[in-house]
């Protein structure tokens, strides 16, 4: 799994790339198919940092989870937090369609075959 972090308005200290990427190791727990995560921390106006965690999932569609705070590192692991819940549901939509039951006389439109009993 390929990580990046870019900073916009904010240089990338060794301990925020070190947080982000301990975070990012963990992604893969929860969907195996994690090819890449980028990571993008803002300064913004005001004393609110934005940080921005995009998956690629291959042979799916991008996954993005945005978190605002004041704390950094709040952020991070909110934003984190947020993308370890969207990566689950995104697992357990593919493990129930995978597992949709047999397919009985019902889904062929025929009727259950029955015994008389006389």
């Amino acid at each position: 799994m390929l990580f990046t972090i870019t900073g916009r308005h904010i240089e990338i200290t060794d301990a925020i790339r070190d947080h982000a990427k301990k975070r990012a190791d963990k992604l893969p727990r929860f969907h195996s198919n994690i090819a890449r995560v980028e990571v993008l921390v803002e300064e913004g106006e005001g004393p609110n940092f934005t940080v921005e965690v995009i998956s690629h999932v291959e042979h799916e569609d991008l996954i993005a989870a945005k978190e605002m705070r004041p704390d950094l590192y709040a952020a991070l692991d909110a934003a984190f937090d947020k993308m370890v819940r969207q990566l689950k549901k995104k697992k357990e939509k593919q493990r129930n369609n995978k597992r949709s039951g047999p397919a009985g006389p019902e889904v062929f439109g025929g009727e259950p075959e029955r015994e008389d009993v006389a």
